[in-house]
């Protein structure tokens, strides 16, 4: 897959404060974020040590996300400060924020795969979309720029929604999980100059419940080694299980991801963290 121009421009960029563009700003914005992210995304989870097409993506396109929605009236507060966010002293190791933008209307994504999986059977994405959003990626101090989202240490998406929206993403988790406990996916690879089909097999879970704010949980990842269709010889290498964390306080949710060096434990730990952080901006407060 080739490293996509646009995500790596922006990955100097400083931290923008959120503002009130025009209708149609909004929408080419979150076309090409979502564009942007479901490369990066597909880098990262699709398939470890498989550089040029990622075995584990679907052959049919992602469905286009509906347009940005105008923030809703109902919250009395909208803004999303940068203090709500993890900063580098949660970190155990000096750290710099590599990337960071704001968004309005933005889908509330936790893994693209699992949105493959269930669009691949004809189900909804199940995705909820947001009022606005801030997200960010820290690097260790003095690294190169990133190329794909598991290069960071820590990315983080932190989304306001209505307040019955918020709370429902995570009564709804399982549920949303669940088609995809097991999932196999079959896709065209290039390696090393060598082209195939390949297939992958995907598992879901929900391992992890509620030890954070007013609502979290951990959501697991696992691949099976991917494997050439036709001969059934291992592609590129085993991925490792990767983990999400989900955390609500009030009407805020934030999606939480560690680097390939991150453990569940650590994960949780910054999850706990940011749900202290989260108190301040939250409708209610803390």
């Amino acid at each position: 897959m080739r490293d996509d121009p646009t995500f790596v421009k922006q990955i100097q960029r400083e931290l923008r404060d959120v503002r009130w563009p025009a209708p149609e700003e909004i929408r080419v914005r979150a076309r090409r974020r979502s564009q942007r992210r479901i490369a990066v995304a597909t880098v990262v989870l699709a398939l470890a040590g498989v550089s040029a097409v990622a075995v584990a993506a679907p052959r049919t396109s992602p469905p286009p996300s509906p347009p940005a929605a105008a923030p809703s009236a109902s919250p009395t507060r909208h803004e999303i400060t940068t203090d709500a966010l993890l900063q580098p002293a949660d970190l155990s190791q000096q750290v710099e924020v590599q990337l960071s933008q704001s968004g309005l209307g933005e889908p509330v994504r936790l893994d693209y795969l699992l949105e493959a999986c269930r669009t691949s059977q004809g189900r909804s994405a199940g995705t909820a979309y947001s009022i606005l959003s801030r997200s960010q990626t820290f690097v260790p101090r003095r690294a190169a720029p990133i190329l794909i989202q598991s290069d960071g240490l820590v990315t983080q998406d932190l989304f306001r929604l209505t307040p019955d929206a918020a709370i429902q993403l995570l009564a709804t988790l399982d549920d949303v999980v669940a088609p995809c406990a097991e999932w196999t996916s079959v896709g065209e690879y290039e390696v090393g100059g060598a082209t195939g089909t390949g297939m992958a097999t995907h598992r879901w879970a929900v391992v992890q419940r509620g030890f954070a704010g007013d609502g979290a949980a951990l959501l697991r990842h696992t691949g099976t080694q991917p494997v050439d269709q036709k001969t059934g010889e291992p592609i590129g290498s085993a991925s490792r299980p990767d983990t999400t964390a989900v955390v609500r306080v009030g009407d805020l949710i934030t999606v939480l991801r560690l680097g390939q060096a991150g453990t569940e434990l650590d994960l949780r730990r910054l999850a706990e963290i940011a749900a202290r952080r989260m108190c301040a901006a939250a409708n209610p407060a803390c």
